[in-house]
């Protein structure tokens, strides 16, 4: 079973993460996703546990538990199907879009600066 486990302290290590997971049984690959730029923790990850049985334990012991002083979140991992990637895919170019309205927002800095003016 593949396993999510979010609001992870941004210090944790995979090894602590594994270690924790181990208590309940097997464990085969810890991955926790980092900024590929800056190589910092995103403050979550998964565990991979061959064992459902074990893994559901893990799941209901774990969930809510404070790790460095961190409440985290751990639930069944279910892969996105691969529609909701295509309309991922479309919000993106939808943010695009958005960005389109860049020139509003660079107005809106204009009347932010008229209402600095105010302020004075």
């Amino acid at each position: 079973m593949n396993i999510f486990v979010g609001s992870l302290p941004f210090s944790i290590e995979e090894a602590d993460l594994r270690e924790s997971f181990e208590a309940y049984g097997a464990v085969d690959s810890v991955k926790i996703i980092t900024d590929k730029f800056t190589g910092r923790s995103k403050g979550f990850g998964f565990v991979e546990m061959p064992n459902d049985d074990e893994a559901q334990k893990a799941i209901d012991e774990l969930n809510g538990a404070t790790v460095q002083g961190r409440a985290i979140v751990v639930n069944k991992s279910e892969p996105k199907p691969e529609g909701e990637r295509r309309s991922f895919n479309n919000n993106s170019r939808g943010g695009d879009s958005r960005g389109g309205y860049g020139g509003g927002n660079s107005r809106g800095g204009e009347n932010r600066g008229g209402g600095n003016r105010g302020g004075y």
